[in-house]
């Protein structure tokens, strides 16, 4: 099969390469094998590849394949395998080696794609859905019952879109943040209900404060990082939380600046990595959720551009493009 693979940490546009692989061994009991049609490039994929900052960049004895999420239809399946069989489309998350042309998967990390879904919102259709209810569960934990205004960087990022999708449902008093004006009209005409801020305007500390009252924000949801931390501290009114879940920006912030104890405040990270922690039962409650929000909302599912496996470098420019709105596949036929 066609894979793209990597053998050492570096930046991704560098250290990727096309190759012919093997394909992964048969299915087990309890498994199904899947030929994978298209799967996205999330920023969390790209760090994968390019490693920890500050941390040695590893080699590897042997190639390895990026991305955990996907869609594609079964081929083959294992013994005991009941509900799935081959011809079904499904969609699949956390199986490694996605950007590769076949996968091998447990059944209870395969999700029947519903019908009259798309094969690219299925190709989207659990990580940011999942990352969703992650972001919601940390802000109903930081706020401890009391309802408080919210701020979200990266607003126009497919997550952020998701995140300002469900506060104008249960009526949340979220604060977006954008990185440009033209970022910030077009998030204004999507979702008039919500302000939305440049970082770009001088005075876009400002405006944040006046949206939330003179208050602060009780939580911020930070995608962005980096020297960015700081200001969103201060944002925070005494007792907040800064929940951190990515790392889009550059630079740093020492802790120690954040004025932690005199303010009460409370960082905390929130992790898509930690979803296979939750129970069977509550995983497959989330998994339903992310089924239906796909079948009844597919506009929240914006794709920025398909590309063929063997594009892959122009892809993951593309997924650096600033001012993209929505997610990059990768795409491979069906046989």
């Amino acid at each position: 099969m066609r894979a793209i693979t990597y053998e050492q940490h570096g930046d991704a546009g560098q250290v990727l390469r096309l190759s012919e692989q093997p394909d992964p061994a048969a299915p087990a009991a309890g498994q199904v094998q899947v030929r994978v049609l298209s799967r996205p490039i999330h920023p969390g994929d790209l760090a994968g590849v390019e490693g920890l900052p500050g941390e040695p960049r590893q080699r590897f004895a042997t190639p390895r394949i990026p991305g955990v999420e996907g869609m594609g239809v079964i081929e083959t399946v294992g013994k005991g395998v009941q509900d799935l069989r081959p011809g079904r489309r499904v969609a699949f998350f956390p199986v490694p080696g996605a950007w590769g042309e076949v996968v091998t998967a447990p059944t209870d990390l395969v999700v029947p794609v519903p019908e009259g879904v798309s094969d690219e919102t299925a190709a989207l259709m659990l990580v940011n859905p999942l990352t969703l209810l992650t972001l919601l569960r940390a802000v109903e934990d930081a706020q401890h019952g009391q309802a408080g205004p919210v701020v979200q960087t990266a607003a126009g990022s497919s997550v952020g879109k998701l995140v300002s999708a469900a506060a104008v449902e249960h009526g949340t008093p979220l604060i977006n943040l954008v990185r440009s004006g033209t970022g910030a009209q077009i998030l204004r005409q999507r979702f008039p209900e919500l302000a939305t801020i440049s970082t770009a305007d001088a005075d876009w500390r400002t405006q944040v404060q006046d949206a939330t009252g003179g208050r602060g924000a009780q939580v911020v949801l930070d995608a962005v990082g980096g020297s960015l931390t700081g200001e969103l501290a201060g944002l925070l009114a005494d007792g907040g939380t800064l929940v951190t879940y990515g790392q889009l920006g550059s630079g740093s912030t020492p802790l120690e600046s954040l004025a932690l104890t005199p303010r009460a405040l409370t960082v905390r990270g929130a992790s898509i990595g930690r979803w296979m922690t939750r129970t069977p039962a509550e995983r497959a409650e989330d998994v339903a959720f992310a089924a239906r929000l796909a079948a009844t909302a597919p506009e929240l599912f914006e794709v920025a551009a398909h590309y063929d496996l063997v594009d892959f470098a122009k892809a993951v420019d593309h997924v650096r493009r600033p001012g993209k709105s929505g997610t990059v596949l990768l795409t491979s036929p069906a046989s």
